[in-house]
Protein backbone atom coordinates (compact mmCIF):
# COMPACT_ATOMS: atom_id res chain seq x y z
CA UNK A 1 0.00 0.00 0.00
CA UNK A 2 1.53 3.28 -1.06
CA UNK A 3 1.71 6.03 1.52
CA UNK A 4 -1.33 8.34 1.36
CA UNK A 5 -0.93 11.62 -0.44
CA UNK A 6 -0.96 14.80 1.61
CA UNK A 7 -3.84 17.15 0.94
CA UNK A 8 -3.15 20.39 -0.80
CA UNK A 9 -5.20 23.19 0.67
CA UNK A 10 -7.33 25.28 -1.71
CA UNK A 11 -6.59 28.49 0.11
CA UNK A 12 -4.07 30.03 2.44
CA UNK A 13 -6.85 30.37 5.02
CA UNK A 14 -7.44 26.60 5.07
CA UNK A 15 -3.73 25.92 5.41
CA UNK A 16 -3.54 28.39 8.28
CA UNK A 17 -6.53 26.78 10.02
CA UNK A 18 -4.83 23.40 9.79
CA UNK A 19 -1.60 24.79 11.17
CA UNK A 20 -3.49 26.44 14.03
CA UNK A 21 -5.21 23.13 14.88
CA UNK A 22 -1.83 21.44 15.31
CA UNK A 23 -0.57 24.40 17.34
CA UNK A 24 -3.58 24.46 19.67
CA UNK A 25 -3.25 20.75 20.32
CA UNK A 26 0.50 21.09 20.88
CA UNK A 27 0.01 23.95 23.33
CA UNK A 28 -2.65 22.01 25.24
CA UNK A 29 -0.56 18.83 25.57
CA UNK A 30 2.52 20.85 26.54
CA UNK A 31 0.54 22.34 29.43
CA UNK A 32 -0.12 18.92 30.96
CA UNK A 33 2.18 17.44 33.62
CA UNK A 34 5.21 15.71 32.12
CA UNK A 35 7.14 12.73 33.43
CA UNK A 36 9.51 9.95 32.50
CA UNK A 37 8.18 6.50 31.78
CA UNK A 38 8.73 3.23 29.97
CA UNK A 39 9.23 5.10 26.70
CA UNK A 40 12.00 6.83 24.75
CA UNK A 41 10.02 10.09 24.67
CA UNK A 42 8.79 12.34 27.46
CA UNK A 43 5.28 11.46 28.57
CA UNK A 44 2.44 13.86 29.29
CA UNK A 45 -0.49 13.05 31.55
CA UNK A 46 -3.84 13.49 29.84
CA UNK A 47 -6.61 15.21 31.77
CA UNK A 48 -8.29 11.80 32.15
CA UNK A 49 -5.20 10.31 33.72
CA UNK A 50 -3.40 8.30 31.04
CA UNK A 51 0.00 9.00 29.51
CA UNK A 52 1.51 9.38 26.07
CA UNK A 53 4.11 11.46 24.26
CA UNK A 54 3.61 14.90 22.73
CA UNK A 55 3.47 13.78 19.10
CA UNK A 56 1.06 10.85 19.55
CA UNK A 57 -1.17 12.96 21.82
CA UNK A 58 -1.30 15.72 19.20
CA UNK A 59 -1.65 13.28 16.31
CA UNK A 60 -4.57 11.56 17.99
CA UNK A 61 -6.32 14.87 18.64
CA UNK A 62 -5.88 16.00 15.04
CA UNK A 63 -7.05 12.61 13.77
CA UNK A 64 -10.10 12.82 16.02
CA UNK A 65 -10.89 16.22 14.50
CA UNK A 66 -10.14 15.40 10.85
CA UNK A 67 -10.42 11.67 10.24
CA UNK A 68 -13.78 10.21 9.19
CA UNK A 69 -13.92 6.44 9.49
CA UNK A 70 -16.00 4.39 7.06
CA UNK A 71 -18.01 1.25 7.85
CA UNK A 72 -15.68 -0.65 5.51
CA UNK A 73 -12.52 0.42 7.38
CA UNK A 74 -10.49 -2.11 9.37
CA UNK A 75 -8.88 -0.57 12.44
CA UNK A 76 -5.86 -2.30 13.98
CA UNK A 77 -5.77 -1.61 17.72
CA UNK A 78 -3.20 -3.17 20.02
CA UNK A 79 -1.11 -2.12 22.96
CA UNK A 80 2.41 -1.65 21.50
CA UNK A 81 4.57 -4.79 21.77
CA UNK A 82 1.52 -7.03 21.97
CA UNK A 83 1.87 -8.34 18.43
CA UNK A 84 1.19 -5.08 16.54
CA UNK A 85 3.75 -5.72 13.80
CA UNK A 86 2.63 -9.32 13.38
CA UNK A 87 -1.10 -8.56 13.18
CA UNK A 88 -0.41 -5.84 10.59
CA UNK A 89 1.76 -8.29 8.67
CA UNK A 90 -0.94 -10.99 8.73
CA UNK A 91 -3.79 -8.64 7.89
CA UNK A 92 -2.21 -6.91 4.89
CA UNK A 93 -1.59 -10.04 2.75
CA UNK A 94 -4.93 -11.48 3.87
CA UNK A 95 -6.78 -8.47 2.49
CA UNK A 96 -4.56 -8.09 -0.59
CA UNK A 97 -3.99 -11.77 -1.38
CA UNK A 98 -5.60 -11.53 -4.82
CA UNK A 99 -3.30 -8.71 -5.97
CA UNK A 100 -0.21 -10.19 -4.29
CA UNK A 101 -0.30 -13.95 -3.83
CA UNK A 102 1.40 -14.79 -0.50
CA UNK A 103 3.17 -17.79 -2.02
CA UNK A 104 5.03 -15.46 -4.40
CA UNK A 105 7.16 -14.04 -1.60
CA UNK A 106 9.82 -12.75 -3.96
CA UNK A 107 7.36 -10.33 -5.59
CA UNK A 108 5.43 -9.34 -2.47
CA UNK A 109 5.33 -5.67 -1.31
CA UNK A 110 6.93 -6.78 1.98
CA UNK A 111 10.21 -6.95 0.08
CA UNK A 112 10.27 -3.17 -0.16
CA UNK A 113 7.86 -2.04 2.56
CA UNK A 114 7.62 -3.04 6.22
CA UNK A 115 4.28 -3.75 7.93
CA UNK A 116 4.23 -0.27 9.50
CA UNK A 117 4.67 1.23 6.04
CA UNK A 118 1.85 -0.87 4.60
CA UNK A 119 -0.45 -0.05 7.53
CA UNK A 120 0.58 3.38 8.80
CA UNK A 121 0.09 4.58 12.36
CA UNK A 122 -2.46 7.40 12.37
CA UNK A 123 -0.95 9.36 15.25
CA UNK A 124 2.73 8.54 14.63
CA UNK A 125 2.91 8.70 10.82
CA UNK A 126 -0.18 10.12 9.11
CA UNK A 127 -1.32 12.89 11.45
CA UNK A 128 2.14 14.11 12.42
CA UNK A 129 4.48 17.00 11.65
CA UNK A 130 1.61 19.31 10.64
CA UNK A 131 0.51 16.91 7.89
CA UNK A 132 -3.06 16.24 6.82
CA UNK A 133 -3.12 12.97 4.86
CA UNK A 134 -5.54 12.29 2.03
CA UNK A 135 -6.93 8.85 2.89
CA UNK A 136 -9.86 9.01 0.48
CA UNK A 137 -7.87 7.41 -2.33
CA UNK A 138 -6.87 4.27 -0.42
CA UNK A 139 -8.57 1.10 -1.72
CA UNK A 140 -11.24 -0.45 0.47
CA UNK A 141 -11.11 -1.95 2.94
CA UNK A 142 -8.70 0.68 4.27
CA UNK A 143 -6.34 -0.79 6.87
CA UNK A 144 -5.90 1.78 9.62
CA UNK A 145 -4.39 1.53 13.10
CA UNK A 146 -5.78 3.02 16.31
CA UNK A 147 -8.62 5.25 15.18
CA UNK A 148 -11.91 6.36 16.63
CA UNK A 149 -14.31 3.66 15.54
CA UNK A 150 -17.58 5.60 15.64
CA UNK A 151 -18.82 4.78 12.16
CA UNK A 152 -19.38 1.07 12.47
CA UNK A 153 -15.94 0.13 11.15
CA UNK A 154 -14.32 -3.14 12.16
CA UNK A 155 -11.68 -3.25 14.91
CA UNK A 156 -9.01 -5.94 15.30
CA UNK A 157 -7.49 -6.04 18.78
CA UNK A 158 -4.61 -8.18 20.03
CA UNK A 159 -3.97 -8.68 23.74
CA UNK A 160 -0.77 -10.13 25.17
CA UNK A 161 0.11 -11.49 28.61
CA UNK A 162 1.06 -8.36 30.60
CA UNK A 163 4.46 -9.52 31.84
CA UNK A 164 5.55 -10.50 28.33
CA UNK A 165 4.21 -7.18 27.06
CA UNK A 166 6.30 -5.37 29.68
CA UNK A 167 9.50 -7.24 28.81
CA UNK A 168 9.06 -6.72 25.08
CA UNK A 169 8.37 -3.02 25.58
CA UNK A 170 11.44 -2.67 27.81
CA UNK A 171 13.68 -4.33 25.23
CA UNK A 172 12.29 -2.12 22.45
CA UNK A 173 12.81 1.08 24.46
CA UNK A 174 16.31 0.10 25.54
CA UNK A 175 17.24 -0.87 21.99
CA UNK A 176 16.35 2.67 20.91
CA UNK A 177 18.16 4.17 23.90
CA UNK A 178 21.30 2.16 23.21
CA UNK A 179 21.39 3.19 19.54
CA UNK A 180 21.06 6.83 20.53
CA UNK A 181 23.50 6.90 23.45
CA UNK A 182 20.82 7.23 26.11
CA UNK A 183 20.71 5.72 29.58
CA UNK A 184 19.00 2.34 29.68
CA UNK A 185 15.82 1.79 31.71
CA UNK A 186 16.35 -0.72 34.51
CA UNK A 187 13.98 -3.63 35.01
CA UNK A 188 12.99 -2.27 38.43
CA UNK A 189 12.10 1.12 36.95
CA UNK A 190 10.28 -0.53 34.03
CA UNK A 191 8.04 -2.51 36.38
CA UNK A 192 7.23 0.64 38.36
CA UNK A 193 6.41 2.57 35.19
CA UNK A 194 4.31 -0.27 33.76
CA UNK A 195 2.29 -0.76 36.94
CA UNK A 196 1.67 3.00 37.13
CA UNK A 197 0.51 3.15 33.51
CA UNK A 198 3.45 5.37 32.53
CA UNK A 199 4.01 4.03 29.03
CA UNK A 200 3.45 5.59 25.62
CA UNK A 201 0.08 3.82 25.37
CA UNK A 202 -1.16 4.39 28.91
CA UNK A 203 -2.34 1.72 31.38
CA UNK A 204 -2.27 -1.81 29.98
CA UNK A 205 -5.16 -3.20 31.99
CA UNK A 206 -7.67 -0.44 31.21
CA UNK A 207 -6.82 -0.75 27.53
CA UNK A 208 -7.48 -4.49 27.47
CA UNK A 209 -10.70 -4.12 29.45
CA UNK A 210 -12.03 -1.44 27.13
CA UNK A 211 -11.61 -3.55 24.03
CA UNK A 212 -12.74 -6.75 25.71
CA UNK A 213 -16.02 -5.16 26.76
CA UNK A 214 -16.45 -3.64 23.31
CA UNK A 215 -15.91 -7.12 21.85
CA UNK A 216 -18.55 -8.62 24.15
CA UNK A 217 -21.04 -5.88 23.24
CA UNK A 218 -20.29 -5.91 19.49
CA UNK A 219 -18.47 -9.12 18.47
CA UNK A 220 -19.36 -8.49 14.84
CA UNK A 221 -17.40 -5.24 14.95
CA UNK A 222 -14.59 -5.89 17.45
CA UNK A 223 -12.41 -8.98 17.01
CA UNK A 224 -10.42 -9.85 20.15
CA UNK A 225 -7.32 -12.00 19.71
CA UNK A 226 -4.91 -13.36 22.29
CA UNK A 227 -1.29 -13.24 21.15
CA UNK A 228 -0.57 -16.59 22.81
CA UNK A 229 -3.41 -18.26 20.90
CA UNK A 230 -2.18 -16.70 17.67
CA UNK A 231 1.23 -18.27 18.27
CA UNK A 232 -0.33 -21.70 18.81
CA UNK A 233 -2.47 -21.69 15.65
CA UNK A 234 -1.71 -18.74 13.37
CA UNK A 235 -3.48 -20.20 10.33
CA UNK A 236 -6.78 -20.45 12.23
CA UNK A 237 -6.45 -16.78 13.19
CA UNK A 238 -5.74 -15.80 9.59
CA UNK A 239 -8.99 -17.52 8.61
CA UNK A 240 -10.84 -15.66 11.36
CA UNK A 241 -9.31 -12.39 10.16
CA UNK A 242 -10.41 -13.05 6.59
CA UNK A 243 -13.94 -13.92 7.70
CA UNK A 244 -14.13 -10.88 9.99
CA UNK A 245 -13.14 -8.37 7.28
CA UNK A 246 -15.60 -9.90 4.83
CA UNK A 247 -13.04 -11.71 2.64
CA UNK A 248 -13.35 -15.39 3.65
CA UNK A 249 -11.16 -17.96 1.94
CA UNK A 250 -12.83 -19.82 -0.90
CA UNK A 251 -12.79 -23.61 -1.10
CA UNK A 252 -10.16 -23.36 -3.81
CA UNK A 253 -8.00 -21.09 -1.64
CA UNK A 254 -8.32 -23.57 1.20
CA UNK A 255 -7.29 -26.41 -1.10
CA UNK A 256 -4.34 -24.33 -2.31
CA UNK A 257 -3.21 -23.62 1.27
CA UNK A 258 -3.39 -19.84 0.98
CA UNK A 259 -3.86 -19.30 4.73
CA UNK A 260 -0.75 -21.37 5.43
CA UNK A 261 1.13 -19.40 2.76
CA UNK A 262 0.24 -16.15 4.56
CA UNK A 263 1.51 -17.60 7.83
CA UNK A 264 4.80 -18.62 6.19
CA UNK A 265 5.17 -15.22 4.53
CA UNK A 266 4.64 -13.45 7.87
CA UNK A 267 6.76 -15.77 10.01
CA UNK A 268 9.62 -14.23 11.95
CA UNK A 269 12.29 -15.92 9.83
CA UNK A 270 10.62 -14.86 6.58
CA UNK A 271 9.99 -11.25 7.57
CA UNK A 272 13.40 -10.87 9.23
CA UNK A 273 15.03 -11.97 5.99
CA UNK A 274 13.20 -9.39 3.85
CA UNK A 275 15.35 -6.56 2.54
CA UNK A 276 12.78 -4.05 3.85
CA UNK A 277 13.37 -5.43 7.34
CA UNK A 278 17.13 -5.68 7.11
CA UNK A 279 17.82 -2.23 5.66
CA UNK A 280 14.51 -0.35 5.59
CA UNK A 281 13.36 2.41 7.94
CA UNK A 282 10.02 3.86 9.00
CA UNK A 283 9.64 7.60 9.47
CA UNK A 284 8.32 8.46 12.94
CA UNK A 285 8.23 11.74 14.92
CA UNK A 286 11.49 10.79 16.65
CA UNK A 287 13.17 10.23 13.27
CA UNK A 288 13.77 7.27 10.99
CA UNK A 289 13.52 4.01 12.95
CA UNK A 290 15.01 0.81 11.53
CA UNK A 291 12.32 -1.69 10.57
CA UNK A 292 14.39 -4.42 12.20
CA UNK A 293 13.69 -2.82 15.60
CA UNK A 294 10.06 -3.95 15.35
CA UNK A 295 10.98 -7.61 14.92
CA UNK A 296 11.50 -9.88 17.90
CA UNK A 297 10.69 -13.57 18.23
CA UNK A 298 8.20 -12.79 20.98
CA UNK A 299 8.46 -16.06 22.88
CA UNK A 300 5.53 -16.81 25.16
CA UNK A 301 6.60 -16.80 28.81
CA UNK A 302 9.93 -15.03 28.18
CA UNK A 303 9.16 -12.81 31.18
CA UNK A 304 10.39 -15.65 33.41
CA UNK A 305 13.93 -14.87 32.19
CA UNK A 306 13.75 -11.22 33.20
CA UNK A 307 11.42 -10.66 36.19
CA UNK A 308 11.97 -11.51 39.85
CA UNK A 309 9.31 -13.46 41.82
CA UNK A 310 8.38 -10.24 43.64
CA UNK A 311 7.83 -8.43 40.33
CA UNK A 312 5.72 -11.30 39.06
CA UNK A 313 3.55 -11.30 42.18
CA UNK A 314 3.04 -7.54 41.89
CA UNK A 315 1.93 -7.64 38.25
CA UNK A 316 -0.24 -10.73 38.75
CA UNK A 317 -1.97 -9.09 41.72
CA UNK A 318 -2.85 -6.05 39.61
CA UNK A 319 -4.14 -8.31 36.84
CA UNK A 320 -6.45 -10.15 39.23
CA UNK A 321 -7.60 -6.90 40.85
CA UNK A 322 -8.32 -5.23 37.49
CA UNK A 323 -9.89 -8.22 35.75
CA UNK A 324 -11.39 -9.94 38.80
CA UNK A 325 -14.85 -8.50 38.20
CA UNK A 326 -15.00 -9.94 34.70
CA UNK A 327 -14.89 -13.72 34.85
CA UNK A 328 -15.18 -14.08 31.06
CA UNK A 329 -12.08 -11.98 30.55
CA UNK A 330 -10.17 -13.87 33.24
CA UNK A 331 -11.03 -17.17 31.59
CA UNK A 332 -10.09 -15.79 28.17
CA UNK A 333 -6.73 -14.62 29.46
CA UNK A 334 -6.05 -17.87 31.29
CA UNK A 335 -6.59 -16.81 34.90
CA UNK A 336 -9.37 -16.98 37.45
CA UNK A 337 -10.64 -15.20 40.53
CA UNK A 338 -8.72 -17.75 42.60
CA UNK A 339 -5.26 -17.16 41.22
CA UNK A 340 -3.10 -17.21 38.17
CA UNK A 341 -3.19 -20.54 36.35
CA UNK A 342 0.19 -21.55 35.00
CA UNK A 343 3.13 -19.46 33.88
CA UNK A 344 1.19 -17.34 31.39
CA UNK A 345 -2.13 -15.59 31.74
CA UNK A 346 -2.79 -16.60 28.56
CA UNK A 347 -4.54 2.31 24.21
CA UNK A 348 -4.69 5.55 25.09
CA UNK A 349 -6.73 4.39 22.16
CA UNK A 350 -10.21 5.84 22.16
CA UNK A 351 -12.89 3.53 20.84
CA UNK A 352 -16.59 4.29 20.54
CA UNK A 353 -18.93 1.46 19.65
Amino acid sequence: MASPAMKTFPSEADAKAHELLYQRCTDLVSSWPGCEGLAYIQLFRHEKGWYSGLSPHVGTMVADACFAARPSDVVVATVPKSGTTWIKALLYPTVHRREHHPAAAGDHPFNSLGPHECVNWLEYQLYAANRLPDLDGLPEPRLLPRAVAASGCKVVYVCREPKDNLVSLLEFVNSYNARNGRELVTVDAAVDFFCDGKTSSGPYWENVLGYWRAHLAHPERVLFFRYEEMKRDPAAHVRRLAEFVGLPFSSREEDDGVADAIVRLCSFDSMAGMEATKSGKTRLPVGDVANSASFRRGQVGDWANHLSPEMVRRIDAITEAKFGGDEDLLVSLGCSNHGILGLTLLHKTRIKV
